[in-house]
């Protein structure tokens, strides 16, 4: 079995995806912190490892996919506070939220939906080892990790300790009391007001990087396979998350991926900086599937600008894929092996998505043509390869949508002709008519099709 290369953000180039079971795959996705609808970035983390997931799965693989739910925030509480509404409520409303919005993505529930307040007891059982081990101290604001500790500290990004930021990363706190301004906090004190949890320590909460770290060790064990999630997460969250890990003996995640920024204006989309655009509105006005196949058609480490043209073009190429599936539907053909072998060799290549999107339209082209030549075989072997390597990549496309009439089908074969022994004229003449009854031709490399204006 062919073993996949990713990027591994840790060495700093790509590198075959070892395995610590043969035929299986430990997989943790850091997963959304439910406190606003998700938007566009959220989106396309969630089908990068989608595609990973499927094309996985696909290739024989079986994979234990775990991602969690930041469900204990910073940014709940403070909502809640100014909402003057319970943060668990606010957590549970967003979370529910946001499998609403995975769904119409078509993305692939995890295995293990591990939340953060399911495993306090687990994480205060962390600390309590750490400071014992004179990895962490308390302060007067919670417990931090002495950073100093930690031989490698900084590892995820190419950096030595000394040239890491100031305060470690933490979302709202940054102890006067720290001993290094690389330490972070483990373990928060409550305010009044605030949403609290019991600790040998005092009353409070987990901070960000233990919760993760604790989840994905309970569930998917000590080298764990692959650790996954945004270039935003590499640090602070990441390199704290193993920071912990090692600090207590444990032998962490095996490889790192991280995938590239959604832009608006060429700048990192986020809500720090206003520029989000709500996962939810741009799938009500757009075919959700429009939005996956935007994500495909660029690779996942390379920043990706979602516009209304950019969707627009989406849709017309969906467009295309839904008549082309509705063309083919009555064939009955097999795969070409030798054509998924190609298939598999791009995706196995750090996970090449946009190379295996060119070869399924590649595949569409080849199979219109053979149908405009009537040659039924080859257009039923091309049909069937495209939409597999469709299905792999959770395109789901709508064979059994509106039939065309016969009589305009018989015009759609005639242009066709006309085009195929370059009589424009005709050509021109057909799309004319079938545009006065309320039809739009379209072409393109992928073959014509006709839509109800």
């Amino acid at each position: 079995m062919t073993v996949i290369s990713l990027y591994d953000t840790a060495r700093q180039a790509v590198f075959p995806l070892v395995q610590r079971d043969s035929g299986k795959l430990s997989l943790y996705v850091c997963g959304p912190t439910v406190y606003a609808p998700p938007h566009i970035g959220h989106g396309r983390q969630s089908l990068v490892y989608d595609f990973l997931r499927r094309f996985m799965e696909w290739s024989g693989v079986e994979v234990n996919h775990t991602s969690n739910i930041t469900d204990i925030d910073d940014n709940i509480i403070k909502r809640g506070l100014a909402e003057d509404r319970d943060p668990a409520q606010i957590a549970i409303k967003c979370e529910s939220i946001w499998w609403q919005a995975m769904d119409k993505l078509n993305v692939l529930r995890p295995h293990n939906i591990p939340r953060a307040t399911e495993y306090v007891d687990q994480m205060v059982e962390l600390i309590a080892r750490l400071i014992k081990l004179d990895k962490a101290y308390v302060t007067a604001d919670g417990v931090y990790l002495a950073v100093e500790t930690v031989p490698g500290y900084g590892l995820l990004t190419n950096q030595s300790l000394d040239d890491l930021i100031e305060g470690g990363g933490e979302r709202t706190i940054v102890g006067g009391e720290k001993r290094h301004t690389a330490d972070f906090v483990l373990w928060k004190f409550a305010k009044e007001g605030e949403p609290f949890w019991p600790s040998p320590w005092g009353n409070g909460r987990p901070g960000w990087h233990t919760e993760c770290v604790v989840m994905s060790l309970d569930i998917l064990g000590e080298g764990f396979d692959l650790h996954t999630g945004g270039l935003d997460l590499v640090f602070p969250h990441h390199e704290n998350e193993r920071a912990q890990a090692l600090a207590v003996g444990s032998d962490f995640a095996s490889h790192w991926m991280h995938h590239g920024f959604v832009e608006a204006d060429g700048q990192k989309m986020g809500k720090s900086l206003g520029n989000t655009m709500n996962l939810l509105d741009v799938m009500e006005a757009y075919d959700p599937r429009a939005y996956r196949l935007i994500m495909l058609q660029s690779h996942y480490r390379s920043p990706v600008e979602v516009t209304d043209t950019s969707m627009s073009n989406g849709m017309a190429a969906l467009e295309r894929l839904d008549a082309f599936a509705r063309r083919t539907s009555n064939l009955d053909g097999q795969s070409d092996a030798d054509t998924l072998a190609k298939f598999k060799e791009a995706m196995d290549n750090d996970l090449d998505t946009p190379a295996g999107v060119d070869l399924m339209f590649r595949l569409v082209r080849e199979a219109n043509t053979a149908l405009d030549n009537a040659n039924t075989a080859e257009a039923a072997t091309a049909a069937a390869t495209a939409l597999e390597i469709a299905s792999v990549f959770g395109l789901e496309l709508v064979a059994g949508g509106e039939e065309l009439p016969s009589e305009v089908q018989a015009l759609l074969d005639e242009r066709a002709e006309a085009r195929k022994s370059k009589d424009f004229a005709r050509s021109d003449a057909i799309r004319d008519q079938l545009a006065a009854d309320g039809w739009t031709v379209t072409d393109s490399a992928d073959g014509q099709g006709a839509h109800r204006n």
